[in-house]
């Protein structure tokens, strides 16, 4: 695995991972305020219980997290994982009025925080193409 490639995994996998490990035992109401926001870009997190909902996003940050961190998961797996991951995130980012100026695009200062997460997808977006140009080398030399 490339330099490059390690850094793209390593530094948004142990935010991921440390950020999922922290939501572990998440107490139902801050459960419900963070389903309440995520369901404004992923509407089906509705139909969860705020315990299940809780459940569900600590251990799926801990999985993305895990994937990226560990490096006997291919790149490009990391990738998808990561990229799926982040455009929940960017989905809430451009459903929420309020984190967007009046353009709908550039953040206001209430979205600033959640606009960042659209380097995440970015990273994510690099991994799979990386994963995918290695694999496609790969095959070439063969012939």
């Amino acid at each position: 695995m490339a330099i490059s490639t390690a850094l793209l995994r390593a530094v948004p996998g142990a935010f991921i991972l440390n950020s999922g490990i922290g939501k572990l035992g998440l107490d139902e109401g801050s459960a419900a305020g963070l389903q309440q926001m995520a369901a404004n870009g992923v509407p089906m997190v509705e139909n969860m219980t705020p315990a299940q909902f809780g459940k569900f996003l600590s251990y799926g940050e801990i999985a993305v997290g895990s994937a990226l961190l560990l490096p006997f998961v291919p790149t490009r797996i990391a990738g998808a994982a990561l990229t799926t991951f982040a455009a929940g995130l960017v989905a809430n980012y451009f459903s929420i009025d309020s984190m967007t100026k009046d353009d709908g695009i550039r953040p206001s200062e209430d979205g600033t925080a959640v606009a960042k997460d659209t380097w995440l997808a970015a990273i994510g977006l690099a991994l799979l193409i990386t994963g995918s140009s290695k694999k496609k080398k790969k095959s070439d030399k063969k012939k």
